[in-house]
């Protein structure tokens, strides 16, 4: 023991990076804002390239749906490959992409455009979180990274909606690609000069096999939960997509229980608690996502706000969100990790909860302004702790395949609870329009998915308490400066010789 101490107190000090982190972070940031900024522009973009209601949907589902089935893929190719190298490979597409969906002119141009797009956020997400990984190993440093992580990351999903704003207003709906497109390049010279290289990567070989039947599952499941808003959940088209996402996912299991290069090796889940902060985070990303589908669509359609105010009404949310993921790490260590996720959890169920009391003859200060603030200041504690429970532990090896789990976990997780969320606003908006006027049916339809949303996250608080919970004393998923705990030791920490 007092050797341990001895060679601890004599542990060098963890490397800083703070320009490698702002490129990292910024990429992360890029990727979120693309989810969320077309939201305010849809019914633009419907206008300008002839699309049709299922169209229109389309122009989101196309890139989630490409991003969520890819994050695996993603992941494990960046530890194959070089992080660094399938990031910089990814920012490049995203970049290309998005200037080819700004200069779409017809619909199928721009819904390949979008699904372009997906696909280079499936190697950026993964990819930039492993090399963040490497580059601050555990302990107060990973702390503070994690912490501008998550500022960026919910940050991205207000910004969107406030940058689609002032873009659709001010140029019109194609400036919003061609802002992302030369953001994304940006963000590339940034990674190519301050992200360190580094020699090596891991071995191992691909899990084709594995891969398709994961990649064909997610992208079943996804297609029919959004398909389902538009046609039902009786359709043939769903239930067949449906049943097939549930086929293939059975036929992975078993494979993956055969392969020794498994895709997502069974020894991934048994390592510190990154079963627990999966599931957790796709809890939360079927909030998460949804809030910035709905709360737009009510500030537009029900207070008729204009696109840039809808927009800047997003920035106390934004600015909480930064505000709670920079307090995180100091909460962490403060109440532990498990208290700490517990109670952001709960902050931001009682959020939604006060936003579901929005009225139609409501304001925006009366009815969007306070919650916004709390949950804007819940969702960032929590998307900070559940990461880093998520990755924490987790061998050098598997730092982009853990990396591309938690971020499909939220993505897949958002197609989800925005499917069932939205089709639960729809029936309550039908069964009330022919008692009620227009106004008071719809904001009837988002009170219910608000309602819904902050009873979900209850229950993910009630899990959190349960599943985060060990013996002995609190061990903080931000303040490891003690060393690793889980079964592989010290080589369980990311090597920064993974970046390449």
């Amino acid at each position: 023991m007092n050797l341990q101490r001895t060679q601890l107190d004599l542990a060098p000090p963890a490397p800083r990076h703070p320009a490698a982190l702002a490129a990292l972070a910024a990429a992360q940031f890029t990727v979120m804002l693309a989810t969320s900024i077309v939201n305010v522009a849809l019914p633009q973009i419907r206008a300008g390239v002839g699309l049709s209601d299922g169209g229109t949907t389309w122009v989101v589902n196309a890139y989630g749906l490409t991003f969520g089935a890819l994050l695996l893929a993603g992941g494990r190719a960046a530890d194959l490959l070089g992080r660094r190298r399938v990031l910089m490979a990814g920012l490049t597409l995203f970049a290309v992409a998005s200037l080819a969906a700004g200069l779409a002119g017809s619909s199928t141009v721009l819904i390949a455009a979008r699904a372009a797009q997906g696909l280079g956020a499936a190697a950026i997400a993964p990819a930039a979180l492993a090399v963040t990984m490497g580059l601050f190993p555990s302990g107060p440093g990973r702390g503070k990274a994690l912490g501008v992580w998550g500022a960026v990351s919910g940050a991205g999903g207000a910004g969107g909606v406030l940058l689609g704003g002032v873009l659709t207003q001010a140029w019109g709906w194609p400036w919003i690609f061609y802002a992302v497109a030369f953001g994304t390049v940006l963000v590339l010279v940034a990674v190519a000069a301050f992200v360190p290289r580094a020699t090596g990567r891991e071995a191992g070989e691909f899990d084709l096999l594995g891969t398709v039947t994961v990649t064909l599952s997610l992208t079943c499941l996804v297609w029919g939960l959004t398909t389902a808003r538009g046609t039902g959940w009786t359709d043939t088209r769903v239930v067949g997509a449906l049943l097939g996402a549930a086929a293939l996912l059975a036929a992975f299991v078993v494979i993956e229980r055969r392969r020794p290069n498994a895709l997502i090796p069974p020894r991934l889940f048994t390592t510190g608690q990154v079963a627990a902060g999966n599931l957790l985070m796709a809890l939360l990303g079927s909030v998460w996502i949804a809030l910035f589908f709905f709360l737009p669509l009510y500030q537009q359609q029900v207070l008729k706000m204009s696109p840039l105010a809808t927009g800047a009404g997003q920035l106390p949310l934004a600015a909480a969100n930064m505000l709670g993921a920079a307090a995180a790490p100091r909460i962490s260590r403060r109440i532990g990790a498990g208290a700490a996720v517990t109670s952001a959890l709960f902050t931001t169920a009682l959020g939604l909860l006060w936003l579901s009391r929005i009225s139609a003859d409501g304001s925006y200060l009366g009815h969007v302004l306070g919650p916004s603030i709390l949950i804007g200041l819940g969702l960032s504690v929590a998307f900070v702790q559940l990461t880093a429970l998520s990755v924490d532990g987790v061998p050098g090896q598997d730092a982009g395949l853990a990396g591309g789990l938690v971020n499909t976990t939220r993505q897949v997780g958002g197609a989800i609870g925005l499917a069932a969320l939205a089709t639960l606003a729809g029936s309550v908006t039908t069964h009330a329009s022919p008692r009620r006027p227009h106004l008071e049916a719809l904001t009837a339809g988002y009170r219910a998915a608000f309602m819904v949303s902050a009873a979900i996250l209850a229950v993910a608080a009630l899990l959190a308490l349960l599943l985060t919970r060990r013996a002995g004393r609190p061990r903080t998923a931000t303040a490891l400066a003690t060393g690793p705990t889980g079964p592989t030791g010290p080589a369980s920490e990311p090597r920064t010789a993974g970046i390449s």
